[in-house]
């Protein structure tokens, strides 16, 4: 039977998690993200949670506000000194932070949104060794001793040796009887995954839209850890020509040049065939993009790259329109008329302002490829 303190504390852990999902919406379009910890944990901010306390005090006490004065004498016959600064308004921020791990995170990601497991595509790429305790030798550290199986080899040597006394079953085993768990080093294959963000950086992309991608991304990444034991990361930004930058470059550039989206699917794709055998790697292009072009050339560019070269070895490419008042939003028409609005390995998804990134994802990730 488990403790009552484990209980209270598995009951604890259901309810702050209840809390979470009731506020993920406001997480999300808020731009509050989890803080990664590095030992695979995450501090989420949360609304306070008051639990109740007993407060011990004398029979007959006189409650608060009774007793000798006035109102408006100072407490213990003392003059106060007037407080510093305004009287304010509103109700104080009451919140705490909790770590949960990343499987729980995903968890209430995936209940929210109702995700479907990923079914991964290609072979099992990424061997590893497991070392598994599933057998038993007779030499080893005390910390494996194997209490049982020593116990019955020196029961059996007694008995063997007729020095066994039923009347007196005291049995003192001795190094010869000695067991320890060992250990079988088994091999597996685990799949692993690649997510390649690009982005537009150019002068229409302002940091509202960069926060709205950083946001997303960032719930995206999370998700797809979970599904998968292994998964690089990689980003590309671009104006009118593209580079792979890092994590951080990625989300402050900014440049004032025209748009060639075909610049960025040329990167991807030399990242693709340069690092990325599509028969071992689960392939993951997204693209982010207020939808302004340079040219129709350009264009029918981008649609042939993606019919010929993109979309063949990858699970999904998933394009975000992120609204912006400076965007004509025409390269999602253009993938539209080109792949139709249920196709198999295109999702197209329209993300209007930050409330709307949890539909974007639902979008993205609610095919289960």
């Amino acid at each position: 039977m488990d403790h009552p303190i484990k209980r209270d504390h598995s009951r604890f852990r259901k309810i702050i998690k209840g809390k979470i999902r009731d506020n993920l919406r406001r997480y999300v379009s808020q731009g509050e993200m989890p803080i990664p910890k590095g030992d695979g944990q995450f501090k989420v901010p949360m609304p306070h949670i008051d639990t109740p306390r007993f407060k011990f005090g004398e029979k007959q006490q006189g409650g608060v506000g009774q007793g000798e004065g006035n109102q408006g004498d100072p407490v213990d016959g003392q003059e106060g000194e007037p407080g510093q600064g305004e009287v304010g308004q509103g109700e104080g921020k009451k919140e705490l932070e909790v770590d949960l791990s990343l499987q729980e995170l995903a968890a209430i990601l995936g209940d929210e949104l109702a995700l479907p497991k990923i079914e991964p595509k290609g072979k099992k790429s990424i061997q590893s060794q497991r070392d598994k305790y599933t057998s038993i030798g007779t030499t080893g550290p005390n910390s494996l001793k194997h209490y049982k199986r020593s116990y019955r080899e020196a029961l059996k040597r007694e008995i063997a040796q007729g020095t066994y006394d039923p009347k007196n079953p005291n049995v003192v085993p001795i190094r010869r009887d000695m067991r320890f768990r060992a250990s079988d080093v088994k091999v597996e294959f685990e799949n692993s995954a690649v997510v390649i963000y690009m982005m537009d950086v150019s002068g229409s992309m302002g940091d509202e839209q960069k926060e709205i991608v950083r946001t997303e991304s960032f719930w995206i990444n999370l998700w797809l850890k979970s599904q998968y034991k292994n998964i690089e990361i990689r980003y590309i930004i671009h104006d009118a020509t593209a580079k792979e930058v890092d994590e951080q470059t990625f989300f402050k550039t900014r440049e004032s040049g025209g748009t060639l989206i075909s610049s960025a699917l040329k990167v991807c794709k030399e990242i693709i065939e340069a690092d990325y055998d599509q028969s071992e790697w689960n392939i993951y292009p997204f693209h982010f993009s207020d939808g302004d072009n340079w040219s129709t050339d350009d264009t029918k560019m981008c649609l042939e790259m993606l019919e010929k070269d993109i979309l063949p070895v990858s699970n999904v490419f998933c394009y975000g329109q992120v609204e912006s008042r400076y965007g004509s939003g025409q390269f999602y028409k253009d993938l539209t008329t080109k792949f139709g609005e249920k196709h198999e390995k295109v999702i197209l998804s329209k993300i209007k302002n930050k409330e709307a990134i949890l539909d974007s994802i639902k979008e993205f990730l609610g095919k289960g490829k």
